[in-house]
């Protein structure tokens, strides 16, 4: 048996700048933190006594005899890549909703690779973990998606991370006084709208429009640096990192006619008057996770004038994928 956790993440800035079709031609850079919220890969060969060789539990479950049989994407196009032989038998369970721009999607993909490359006997480093999830994504099941998610889930903790014109990476930890860090977590809350979306479909509505759109991606790229000049800058008050993420709100929201909706902007308005300087809808857009940066002397507002919300508590987390459970064994007659 493997099990493996894999934390889900928060962009703040630079988000659309993280996909092929821009950063192949101008670069791109996003600033991100997991968090401790979980995907969680459990993973066994299965023995050889039943009808079906293979068996997938998600929302669904799937007893299959062949690979090609799986109609999980992710789940068939990682088992392609390992080329797996034996039969298995994979589990998930997730700490938040699929489909919700928290990164779940790439936490599923990185959690499995993962847990397969040990259920093999084989070390994946983070940098591999994370350039395997995206190949799966990008290049097997060919979702319109960004490569932050598989590395920010990958390395964990919060990170500045660069995309090169030649499809390579720079993960850089931010460096912050234990005091700054803590302000800012501190700053944070996190709701769920109630309603999640297909992010591809969102994400190629943006890719298509990409090119009458440089002006905003171009000014969100430039606020990753900025948000970190203000969180190492002791002299500069924390409330300048919010003001930056409505801005940067507006910005992401002219991306596509499909990144909002009336309703998340009447939350959005409702969550400013009650307190909150800034935030924005995680990931893609058109629903799942709204992050708002507020004081703390008027979270209380906050949460009463979003009581329909559910709204989740969560801290910073420093690591990445990790295999939590290793023990791995043969099945006699499964050969």
């Amino acid at each position: 048996m493997i099990i493996t956790r894999t934390p889900f993440r928060i962009s703040f800035f630079g988000g659309g700048t993280d996909y092929p079709a821009w950063y192949q031609k101008h670069g791109g850079v996003v600033l991100t933190t997991t968090i401790d919220k979980y995907c969680y890969i459990s993973c066994r060969h299965l023995p050889p006594f039943f009808s079906h060789k293979h068996r997938i539990v998600y929302s669904q479950i799937e007893n299959v005899r062949e690979i090609a049989e799986i109609k999980h994407p992710a789940v068939k196009a990682v088992l392609e890549w390992a080329g797996i032989e034996k039969g298995i038998e994979i589990h998930h369970d997730g700490d938040l909703p699929a489909r919700s721009g928290i990164g779940s999607s790439s936490a599923f993909t990185v959690g499995l690779v993962h847990a397969l490359s040990a259920l093999q006997g084989n070390y994946i480093s983070k940098e591999k973990l994370a350039s395997t999830a995206i190949f799966i994504e990008q290049k097997m099941i060919r979702e319109h998606v960004g490569s932050q998610d598989q590395i920010a889930v990958a390395f964990g903790g919060f990170n500045r991370i660069e995309f090169h014109r030649n499809d390579t990476f720079d993960v850089s930890p931010v460096i912050l006084p234990t005091e700054r860090f803590e302000e800012l977590q501190k700053h944070m809350m996190l709701f769920f709208t109630g309603f999640s979306r297909i992010a591809s479909d969102i994400a190629k509505s943006k890719i298509d429009n990409f090119k009458n759109r440089e002006m905003e991606l171009k000014s969100m790229k430039a606020m990753v640096d900025e948000a970190i000049h203000i969180l190492q800058n002791p002299n500069d008050s924390i409330d300048k990192f919010g003001k930056l993420l409505d801005e940067n709100w507006k910005f992401k929201r002219n991306l596509s006619d499909r990144v909002t909706n009336p309703e998340i902007n009447h939350i959005y308005e409702e969550a400013k008057r009650a307190g909150a300087l800034g935030g924005k809808i995680l990931g893609a857009g058109g629903g799942g996770f709204l992050l708002l940066f507020v004081k703390p002397e008027l979270q209380t507002e906050v949460r009463k004038r979003l009581e329909h919300l559910v709204y989740v508590p969560f801290q910073f987390d420093n690591f990445g994928s990790r295999v939590v459970v290793y023990q791995p064994f043969r099945v006699s007659g499964n050969d």
